[in-house]
């Protein structure tokens, strides 16, 4: 059985942005950062909510790079107006099959700020089985996935966190039992979850609402309450 989750006021509540939060086209949309405050947490999650959602934005993931040769061009100023509003910010490097894990890790530190406070990094990893099979096999992407982790956690001094989807925990995950247990989960699924791995974030929806941002916005919620996420905070996050 899976689990289910009410939605109030005591919860933690964060987004993930990348440059769809920008709009589309050459004309770029600014977000306004001194007006985010979640109104709505997508058509499944609505009917979850006790009152009115009206949340305050208490962390943020921003997309830097992904595979070796794409990076998010609104990162910098992202990350830069996140902290200045005091928000919780970390960033998130999008897996490719296409290169390894080596060469990933390093495009990654090379573009990314890390600074004291930010919040462990993300390894997103979302391949479908036809992009698994053909880069080499699960063993494979796991190798890789595994020296990627490595290297971050060396240079960063924390251990990175992994964003993937219930199927992915359940088709692949769950056969490396050393990363099941030494990792945090930041899980995407939109109905209920299955809390079979350590869970730090759950991605509850893909079509929320944040007043501030232009269209739909990834929307997350922390496990745990304030006083967890205050010791998260305390023992997790980067400290340089």
């Amino acid at each position: 059985m899976g689990e289910r989750m009410r939605y109030t006021s005591e919860r933690i509540y964060g987004i993930d942005i990348a440059k769809y939060q920008h709009g589309k086209g050459r004309r770029a949309v600014p977000i306004h950062w001194d007006k985010l405050r979640i109104t709505h947490v997508g058509k499944r999650g609505s009917n979850n909510v006790r009152g009115t959602a009206d949340y305050p934005v208490s962390f943020v993931y921003i997309k830097s790079t992904e595979g070796t040769s794409i990076r998010n061009r609104f990162y910098l100023n992202d990350y830069t107006q996140a902290r200045k509003h005091d928000i919780r910010t970390g960033a998130y490097h999008f897996w490719s099959v296409r290169t390894g894990g080596a060469e990933q890790a390093t495009y990654f530190i090379r573009n990314t700020l890390f600074r004291n406070g930010d919040l462990p990094p993300v390894l997103d990893v979302e391949p479908t089985n036809a992009q698994i099979a053909q880069s080499g096999g699960v063993e494979r992407l796991f190798r890789e996935i595994r020296i990627w982790l490595k290297a971050v956690e060396r240079h960063t001094g924390v251990k990175p966190i992994l964003y993937v989807n219930q199927m992915f925990v359940n088709n692949h995950l769950s056969k490396q039992p050393d990363l099941k247990r030494d990792y945090r989960v930041w899980i995407a699924r939109y109905s209920e979850y299955k809390p079979d791995v350590r869970l730090t974030y759950w991605q509850l929806c893909p079509d929320g609402r944040v007043a501030g941002i232009q269209g739909d916005v990834d929307i997350n919620v922390f496990n745990g309450y304030k006083s967890q996420f205050d010791t998260f905070i305390q023992e997790e996050t980067i400290k340089r």
